[in-house]
């Protein structure tokens, strides 16, 4: 606008007095003056398309400044140099050029307010001076009616930039807010870590950035978080949650990009991954990170870490099978080597379409008809007499044919569907165990899903009260992962079948994360050491130690103490040393059907099996 209005009216003048004014005057300085102008202009149109530091911007308004005082200068002397070539008519066209084009230049320079002044100062000084020494009475009247129009376009420029002003800074402080606002919703405000939408956005930009390079996704999730939770309360949880944070951050370099998801489950993404080795030495040594111990103001606390990886392409195509991919690594990793880096491969492939398989046939199987129990002999190794029996679950379908309790109870807690599953294989078991001598007990295993919510309990104590069956004679096995999954939803659903009669063992005791102090709280009766402490037992001076030491705790606590897993005669002689009563396994018999059980039964020579 400035440009067009001092161009245009420079010509103007320019064509009214090239009659009678030097061709150097009225024509070659127009010209000189359009090619700064249009200089100006290129140079003006360029800067639009960037953003310039604070810097070069400083630099480009004193330019303006001092080309505002150059252009006013040059323009007004050029114009009163053409003063005497002309008549009073065209005398009196320069005074409004001069006027006009100044006060056009003040409204267009008023987001440069020092720019507008400059010009204004220079016109009227120059102007004034000029056409009060001429003695015409009309062109002093002009030059004072220039000032005071030139002071009130003035007060409209110093009012209208202090608008200008506080729109900029309001703006300013708004996206200063916003951009506060997108870190802060991409921040995990516990740990300082990228949140979820964060580590998806980064997983999603590094994914569309690789071009056929490896990129890996790796899923954390904590081992013995929710015990420290329950115990120390949430503040400590929150506290070692950030020790977490901290101690993963220090892991990280320039591609690997640390995140938490939510909860205790945190995430990486690899990018220009390294070869499979590398990556699970890189999740080894965030595990051997996470099994140090944490010291907290409260309290010093250890726990673990797991984590699943998978690799972009080979065996994943698109971002969300990536992650899927590396949690469904974690959650097999979890229950295969607890604490350690596991790679989802080609046959984790093959596993989750066997899974995607049993989850079809298990969804319209006849329940009833297709699943049997088999029972397992717990036998006292002093008198060699059966003390009860482990009823376990056996699924024939006439689809895929006998299917390993192993396989199809995870797809059954996956869909949900191990509560039906419970029901109807506690009926069997129960009808079964009616026909057995009183003395004889039945142990049963309850999953997570049965013990975490109120309405399955109610269902679980339907089904007892209504077997006829004495329910002192019925043992039910709850783990410790189940116990912690919600430790006072457990705590009441146990308490619930305490009262009923029943006796509680605890599963795979010493596996877990729970406490002492957990355990004392729960009205248990029994613990079962897990087979992973009994295998070699009679060479493993570490396993023989544990195994001697949750024994004397059994005895101090008052419980009863049933060991798990025993196959070899060794490691039956070994225990029997050790002061063990209650054991099963395959030295006595691996798990045997309905028709198969009386052989086990009072009187039936069972010593003589073991040997």
């Amino acid at each position: 606008m400035i440009y067009s209005i001092v161009l245009i009216n420079t010509w103007a003048i320019a064509f009214t007095f090239m009659a009678g004014a030097p061709v150097w005057l009225s024509t070659w300085i127009p010209i000189g003056l359009s090619i700064v102008c249009g200089v100006r202009l290129v140079g003006w149109w360029r800067s639009g398309r960037s953003v310039p530091t604070a810097k070069a911007a400083h630099k480009a308004l004193t330019r303006g400044n001092q080309f505002a005082f150059v252009l006013t200068a040059g323009l007004t002397l050029w114009a009163l140099a053409l003063y005497p070539y002309g008549d009073a008519y065209m005398q009196g066209n320069i005074a409004f050029f001069i006027a006009v084009s100044g006060l056009g230049v003040i409204i267009c320079a008023q987001q440069l307010p020092s720019a507008a002044f400059i010009v204004a100062i220079v016109m009227n000084v120059a102007f004034v001076t000029f056409f009060s020494l001429a003695g015409i009475a009309s062109f002093v009247g002009m030059a004072i009616n220039l000032v005071l129009v030139s002071v009130a376009l003035l007060l409209v420029v110093a009012v209208q930039f202090r608008h200008f002003a506080g729109a900029v800074s309001a703006r300013t402080k708004l996206e200063a807010v916003s951009r506060e606002n997108a870190r802060l919703a991409n921040l995990d405000a516990l740990t300082g870590l990228a949140n979820r939408r964060q580590f998806f956005a980064h997983l999603e930009a590094a994914f569309s950035q690789s071009k056929g390079r490896r990129l890996a996704v790796g899923v954390i999730d904590l081992d013995g978080f929710k015990p420290v939770n329950d115990l120390y309360g949430h503040k400590v949880g929150d506290g070692l949650l950030f020790e977490v944070g901290q101690r993963l951050s220090a892991l990280a370099n320039s591609t690997t990009h640390i995140s938490r998801l939510g909860g205790d489950e945190f995430a990486l993404t690899v990018t220009d991954c390294p070869d499979n080795a590398e990556l699970l030495a890189l999740g080894e040594r965030i595990c051997a990170a996470l099994r140090a111990p944490f010291q907290l103001t409260e309290a010093t606390v250890q726990i673990s870490g797991s984590i699943g990886f998978s690799v972009y392409p080979e065996l994943a195509t698109d971002v969300h099978q990536l992650y899927e991919r590396a949690d469904y690594a974690l959650y097999q990793g979890k229950r295969t080597n607890r604490g350690h880096a596991l790679l989802f491969t080609s046959e984790h492939v093959i596993a989750i379409e066997e899974d995607h398989r049993i989850e079809q046939v298990l969804s319209n199987a006849d329940l009833n008809e297709e699943l049997c129990v088999f029972y397992q002999p717990i036998v006292d190794i002093q008198s060699q007499k059966t003390m009860g029996f482990e009823a376990l679950a056996r699924w024939n379908s006439p689809v895929l044919g006998n299917v390993s309790p192993g396989h199809f109870i995870p797809v059954a807690e996956r869909v949900g569907k191990v509560s039906e599953l419970t029901c109807v294989l506690l009926r069997k078991a129960l009808a079964t165990a009616c026909c057995w001598p009183e003395e004889i007990r039945l142990s049963f295993n309850l999953s997570t899903h049965d013990i975490s919510s109120s309405d399955a309990v109610a269902t679980i104590v339907g089904i007892i009260l209504s077997s006829g069956i004495d329910p002192n004679r019925l043992d039910l096995e709850i783990t410790e992962t189940a116990m912690m999954y919600d430790f006072s939803q457990a705590k009441a659903a146990i308490e619930m079948f305490k009262i009923l009669g029943c006796g509680i063992a605890l599963d795979d005791f010493g596996t877990g994360y729970s406490s002492l102090s957990q355990l004392h709280a729960l009205p248990l009766t029994k613990i079962k050491i897990d087979r992973s402490f009994v295998s070699g037992l009679h060479k493993n001076p570490a396993s023989y130690k544990i195994v001697k030491s949750l024994l004397a705790l059994s005895s101090d606590m008052g419980l009863g103490c049933v060991i798990e897993g025993v196959e070899t005669g060794e490691e039956l002689e070994a225990l029997k040393k050790l002061g063990g009563v209650l054991v099963q396994g395959y030295v006595y018999s691996p798990p045997v059907a309905e028709a198969d059980v009386g052989g086990f039964l009072p009187d039936s020579g069972i010593a003589r099996i073991a040997g």
